[in-house]
């Protein structure tokens, strides 16, 4: 079975770097809970996902977990390689099932030395992710329990095609670092709303404006990092254009987040 190339990273390089790459990379499907990378581990490949969720986790000797950050079609797993190489920093485990593509520590170093291109987007993705990063810092601290569930599922939304994903709720309050009982509570009163259906770990989002309405700034700050370049005729990418509207409207707070 073939699978379509659709990470961002890949797509946004010259086409005889994407020919380049190609023909070199190995795409196959990814599964929930498959194991990318464990902590410490050396990383051998970048893995491009094309579709799907990967979770960088964090486990505590107690045995509790919570994600650190998630990467998607817009990005790549091993950013260790484009500064300086090393271990796997967290473990890297697939939340939602989809596809991905691994390119060789050689054909990596090959095709830096070949096309300029090539490093600069993974620099540029990078970047985006230091933000995440530090965006979920912020919002971990100060957003509630329903805007960090809406934040999530719809990052998971803009990562997969169509409207419907499988995730359970033990796995999104795994991520999240919240009780089962209080994800169960969200997703019921936003079923209930007609904002998602929800059945045997399979989620439909119904109504995605009504997700937007509920989640915080940090979705559009996070998205807004992973568009850089996409601006319309007045400057602003399309994340910016909702946050100075959200902010007009008085949803979001002038202080702090």
């Amino acid at each position: 079975m073939r699978h379509e190339i659709r990470n961002k990273v890949l797509l946004s390089l010259r086409p005889e770097a994407q020919i380049f790459l190609q023909e070199r990379l190995v795409t196959r499907p990814i599964s929930v809970g498959d194991v990318i990378f464990e902590h410490g581990e050396p990383v051998t490949h970048a893995v491009f996902p094309n579709e799907g969720v990967i979770s960088f986790m964090a486990e505590m000797e107690d045995g509790r977990s919570v994600e650190k950050t998630s990467i998607g079609l817009e990005g790549f797993v091993g950013f260790t390689l484009v500064m300086g190489g090393g271990n796997a920093v967290g473990r890297s485990l697939v939340q939602v099932a989809g596809s991905a593509s691994w390119l060789s520590i050689d054909d990596l170093n090959a095709a830096h030395e070949r096309f300029i291109c090539v490093r600069e987007a993974m620099l540029r993705y990078s970047k985006s992710l230091i933000v995440q990063l530090m965006e979920s810092v912020a919002c971990n601290s100060l957003h509630t329990a329903e805007q960090r569930v809406t934040r999530w599922l719809l990052q998971t939304l803009d990562r997969v095609p169509g409207d419907t994903f499988i995730l359970t709720q033990e796995a999104l309050s795994e991520v999240l670092g919240l009780r089962r009982a209080t994800v169960s509570g969200i997703c019921s009163e936003m079923q209930d709303a007609g904002i998602i259906t929800y059945h045997r770990g399979s989620i439909t989002i119904r109504d995605r404006a009504a997700l937007e309405e509920r989640t915080c700034e940090c979705y559009w700050r996070v998205l807004d990092a992973s568009l850089l370049g996409d601006q319309g005729g007045d400057g602003l990418t399309p994340a910016r254009s909702r946050i100075a509207e959200r902010r007009s409207r008085g949803t979001v707070r002038r202080r702090g987040y």
